[in-house]
């Protein structure tokens, strides 16, 4: 199983990222997808979560109304559209499937940088 993030970057606050994260060696569409982050000196934080079929999602509250989290089953991938970023949301955002339970998330990706200028 592998998960390759990618789209991180540098961007200005109130500007906008899209981060992707491609699987492979895994029946992506059975699979719950996560995202989450974390910043220096900080803890692991949940950002998203969408279900296997993509019909329900649910979001940190930090990031609730900025952030959609979105999957395309055909292409192996699990989208991240950031909006209205703030220097706060600086981290290395990675992305991971959900296994054996809800909240349990056995595979993880590499993670992304997401750098937020004030």
């Amino acid at each position: 199983v592998q998960l390759q993030a990618s789209g991180g970057g540098l961007v200005q606050a109130g500007g906008s990222l899209r981060l992707s994260c491609a699987a492979s060696g895994m029946t992506f569409s059975s699979y719950n997808m996560g995202w989450f982050r974390q910043a220096p000196g900080k803890d692991r934080e949940f950002v998203a979560r969408i279900i296997w079929s993509g019909g329900v999602t649910s979001y940190g509250d930090s990031v609730r109304g900025r952030f959609t989290i979105s999957r395309d089953n055909a292409k192996n991938t699990v989208y991240l559209q950031m909006n209205r970023l703030k220097s706060e949301d600086t981290a290395v955002y990675y992305c991971a499937a959900e296994t054996k339970a809800p909240g349990v998330y056995d595979y993880w990706g590499q993670g992304t940088q997401v750098t937020v200028s004030s």
